[in-house]
């Protein structure tokens, strides 16, 4: 997946959840990047957050802190 595809998919997130107001569309977008978004679209939006975030909604930019490192696989 390439970052505009990303970028597009979580500021769809922040869309569907802003209505709810600032507090709670944070909470409840970092919920849903949590639960539904694989490990590999997890580091993508976490190195994108880490780089600024640049074209990201700032309720996404908000969840930064929320979103969870996806857990490195033991070798």
């Amino acid at each position: 997946m390439d970052n505009r595809d990303m970028i597009r998919m979580a500021n769809q997130i922040a869309a569907f959840f802003n209505g709810s107001g600032p507090e709670v569309a944070v909470r409840d977008a970092a919920e849903h990047i949590n639960k539904f978004w694989d490990p590999r679209m997890r580091t993508a939006l976490l190195a994108h957050l880490n780089a600024g975030g640049e074209g990201l909604d700032p309720t996404i930019v908000k969840t930064a802190p929320l979103i969870k490192p996806p857990k490195l696989a033991a070798a």
